[in-house]
């Protein structure tokens, strides 16, 4: 039986005097090795991107996260700090996919960047800065650190009772994970479930409520050291389970079989 093939969009990167289409390691990885599928890169071409062939063949998606934020015009807001990264390549690329996604059925799982780029996807808003909004903790990590450290458990999440993140970790009610990103969700989108929020409220995980098949939004990075993690392990474990099931329903129904 086939590997399912998961769709990974790249970001695009500078390196040196070209343009680098990019997917990070950690990520890819966490798909080969924790999901247990095929992880495939796609370039962020933008309105380019022929979505009903590359959906054609895909069995989830993947959104990574990215040194890059969402483009604040994309949710009605001006840039508030022209330092930040953008990729406006990546957001003509993954929000359309986004829909796409949602209306076939398959697979999403998203992480950081991504989380964010579903709910601004759907019509929620972001918190540019979120340091800087009364009320809420500093979400982002120390550039002095280390990777270890920085990448190490920040913070708690209370996992929604009975909620669909909470049942995919044997009935778990919190989780200590890491934290690195200084935006966040302002306005949730209409038809997100809330699975995860921080102690200050940010939430911090949510799934699709309506969707056909699977979906988790995390903003916490999950995909670092993900084999040390029983709870990152079993999330991806669950998502590329539910590639298997998207790629032996397909399968099935084209003939395919083994």
């Amino acid at each position: 039986m086939r590997h399912p093939i998961v769709i990974v969009p790249a970001c695009v990167n500078r390196i040196g005097a070209q343009p680098y289409h990019t997917a990070q390691d950690k990520y890819l990885a966490a798909v080969l090795r924790g999901a247990r599928c095929m992880p495939l890169v796609l370039p962020a071409f933008g309105a380019a991107v022929d979505l009903d062939a590359v959906l054609g063949i895909a069995d989830g998606v993947m959104l990574t996260g990215a040194p890059s934020n969402v483009h604040p015009a994309l949710y009605g807001q001006a840039v508030r700090d022209a330092s930040l990264p953008q990729d406006r390549a990546r957001d003509a690329t993954t929000l359309p996919l986004i829909h796409a996604v949602l209306e076939r059925g398959l697979p999403l799982l998203a992480v950081c960047r991504g989380f964010q780029e579903i709910n601004v996807a759907l019509g929620g808003t972001l918190h540019q800065a979120v340091q800087q909004v009364a009320g809420m903790h500093d979400h982002r990590e120390e550039p002095a650190h280390t990777l270890e450290q920085q990448y190490g458990a920040a913070h708690r999440v209370a996992l929604t009772p009975n909620g669909r993140m909470a049942q995919m970790l044997g009935g778990a009610d919190a989780l200590m994970v890491n934290s690195l990103h200084g935006q966040g969700i302002d306005r949730l989108a209409a038809g997100l479930t809330v699975e995860a929020r921080a102690d200050d409220g940010l939430v911090e995980a949510f799934t699709v409520s309506a969707a056909p098949g699977f979906t988790l939004a995390v903003q916490w990075h999950p995909e670092w050291r993900f084999e040390d993690n029983p709870d990152a392990l079993a999330l991806f474990r669950a998502f590329g389970d539910a590639c298997r099931r998207y790629r032996d329903g397909r399968d099935g129904r084209n003939g395919r079989g083994a």
